[in-house]
């Protein structure tokens, strides 16, 4: 009887421990499915950026005959073709209701004079001088949150801020004549500040409308609003420069789907910071394409204020872990 006893405190034990290495073996099998899925997020950011890199470059290139008014229209029905197709594949129409349309109005409005001032900027300057000013986006979003949404901006992300807009000082270099067109600076400003507004309506939107929805009617509004304000310049189209825009609403349309899959597989707080790798194939075009090599002032300015907005956004996350409870602050 002992000896039966003993066996079945064996065997429970026994079945304790295979639990517990059950129960281990799906935690890993959780935490390795949460690191791949995060990786792949990541992957798709990478791949995001680089694909808006080349259709930013693309719209470069054409603004040296068209106007940004006509690129605008161009690029914006470019993508929506490459957005219809699945659309139409998939029987999805419902899914493009939307609700609040003059906020969507106020967004599009937005997204033409983002365009047309980014498109104006880009012409002047190299791409990464562009991209080093249209980075303090998120910078600028932080600032506007606060009475915007009446959001709480932390004195560290003030700061964050501050150095980010000392960094922008070091690219200009307003002490310096000749270093950087006064228009061209102005008209990235004005894009970062558009952008910026543009990105903040998102959070209003995006409760109740789908992002489909969202990207569509954006495009929409900007492809309309674009061609009835530049119907007086609109240029036609040389046969080279089709395989240009087909490129340039093919690329805009993989952009925007590794965007939304980098989102939907890891937070922003972990695919966030890779958005800054903008400036790294920024680098890398203008000097393939256009032979154009960074100066120090370019290469310090950029990383202070990549370096900020890294900060805001991982000072974002550190904010959200402590509003759980039950976790400590990391």
């Amino acid at each position: 009887m002992a000896g039966f006893f003993n066996r079945d405190e064996a065997d429970f034990a026994d079945a304790e421990r295979a639990a517990s290495l059950l129960g281990l073996k799906h935690l890993l099998a959780h935490e390795m499915h949460s690191t791949t899925e995060r990786l792949r997020g990541i992957a798709s950011m990478i791949s995001a950026v680089f694909m808006f890199s080349i259709m930013d470059s693309l719209m470069k290139k054409l603004s040296s005959h068209y106007d940004p008014l006509q690129i605008s229209c161009m690029r914006s029905l470019s993508s929506l073709v490459f957005i219809c197709i699945p659309l139409t594949w998939q029987k999805s129409w419902t899914s493009l209701r939307a609700t609040r349309p003059m906020l969507h109005l106020a967004r599009g409005a937005l997204g033409v004079t983002m365009l047309v001032s980014f498109i104006f900027a880009v012409h002047q300057l190299s791409l990464a001088q562009t991209y080093s000013l249209f980075l303090t986006a998120p910078l600028l979003m932080t600032a506007l949150s606060g009475p915007i949404f009446g959001d709480r901006v932390t004195s560290k992300r003030w700061l964050a801020i501050i150095a980010g807009l000392g960094g922008v000082m070091i690219i200009l270099q307003p002490w310096s004549r000749g270093v950087m067109p006064f228009a061209a600076a102005a008209a990235a400003a004005v894009a970062t500040v558009c952008y910026s507004l543009s990105a903040l309506t998102v959070r209003s939107l995006g409760s109740r409308n789908s992002s489909i929805a969202m990207v569509f009617w954006y495009l929409v509004v900007v492809a309309v609003g674009s061609a009835l304000l530049g119907a007086r310049v609109w240029q036609p189209l040389i046969a080279s420069d089709w395989i240009w825009l087909a490129a340039l609403g093919l690329s805009g349309a993989l952009g925007q789907f590794w965007l939304t899959d980098a989102f939907r597989r890891a937070p922003a707080s972990v695919v966030g910071p890779f958005e800054y790798t903008a400036i790294l194939w920024a680098f890398a075009i203008d000097w393939i394409f256009w032979s154009a090599q960074p100066s120090a002032a370019l290469i310090v300015g950029a990383g202070i204020v990549v370096a900020s907005g890294i900060f805001v956004i991982l000072d974002e996350r550190q904010m959200a872990l402590a509003s759980l409870p039950g976790i400590p602050p990391p």
